[in-house]
């Protein structure tokens, strides 16, 4: 299992050409947050206890449920212009009939992670173990050959513990873990990644009625990780402005990327309490 020389100077390409193109008048992207997933971890307000610190005003970008080659393709257009970067937590199953727009994501500067092969429904609590974890694999490593270039012609791991992931944050669909795929992750370093803010973009709505929701919802909080769907066209066609009023209300986006070690971590405020029924803590 290995990655192309060529496609590693492809990306690094890509995002040098974009950098030039950036100056002060667009948003940007203000820092790399470095987060650290050895021993296993779980973050996001809106599930755990705890969530990566972010200063006042800054907001990490999360997109699920990609690619889809109607909608990837303008977000993507609509970051690149702000020189803004993502992370995009990516179905095994779309990456394999899209890997064009898996690679771009990567070569454009964005952390490309995973969020299962088949995103089963309702969710992975109703499935059997063994099941489950084949599902969370066979879209790791769909991913890792679509979105990295890794060459598995000599053989694709069998468990987890033969995986090296580019970037070991994983997304539960719903947001549903189970105790044994917590500790699954935990052995095997992979960071469990919920959300700190929600767009509700599952629902379909107005581009204006999302944004005026997720505004919302931000200046109350005043910063947070921030889930989106890259899925759905409302949420496409709304990101220019979104992006447009975080620049004037003077958001700063945050990338994040893997780190050594394990977090850091931000600990909830007083009184938090988990608002999807994690099973783990």
């Amino acid at each position: 299992m290995k990655t192309p020389v060529a496609f590693l100077i492809l990306a690094l390409s890509c995002g040098l050409a974009k950098a030039a193109d950036c100056g002060p008048d667009r948003l940007g992207t203000a820092r790399i947050a470095e987060i650290g997933t050895q021993g296993g971890l779980a973050v996001g307000l809106k599930t755990y206890p705890r969530t990566i610190p972010l200063a006042d005003h800054e907001v990490i970008l999360t997109f699920d449920d990609g690619p889809e080659s109607a909608t990837t393709p303008p977000i993507l257009e609509a970051l690149a212009r702000e020189c803004v970067r993502a992370t995009f937590f990516d179905i095994g199953r779309k990456v394999e009939a899209t890997p064009d727009l898996a690679r771009r994501e990567v070569a454009e500067g964005h952390t490309v992670a995973y969020h299962t092969y088949s995103h089963p429904q309702p969710t992975m609590r109703d499935m059997d173990k063994k099941e489950a974890r084949a599902d969370i694999l066979r879209g790791m490593i769909a991913v890792e050959k679509a979105a990295y270039g890794v060459d598995f012609s000599a053989g694709a791991p069998t468990d987890l513990a033969g995986l090296k992931p580019h970037a070991p944050f994983f997304r539960f669909p719903g947001f549903a873990d189970t105790p044994d795929l917590g500790a699954w992750f935990a052995a095997n370093n992979i960071g469990i990644m919920g959300t700190d803010i929600w767009a509700s973009d599952w629902n379909p709505m107005t581009p204006k009625a999302e944004l005026k929701l997720i505004m919302t919802r931000l200046e109350a909080s005043k910063r947070g990780m921030i889930l989106f769907h890259d899925s759905h066209q409302w949420t496409a066609d709304m990101m220019p402005d979104f992006l447009s009023e975080l620049k004037k209300r003077g958001y700063r986006v945050v990338h994040m990327v893997a780190g050594p070690g394990n977090g850091p971590v931000a600990n909830a405020p007083a009184g938090w309490k988990s608002e999807t029924g994690s099973s783990l803590r």
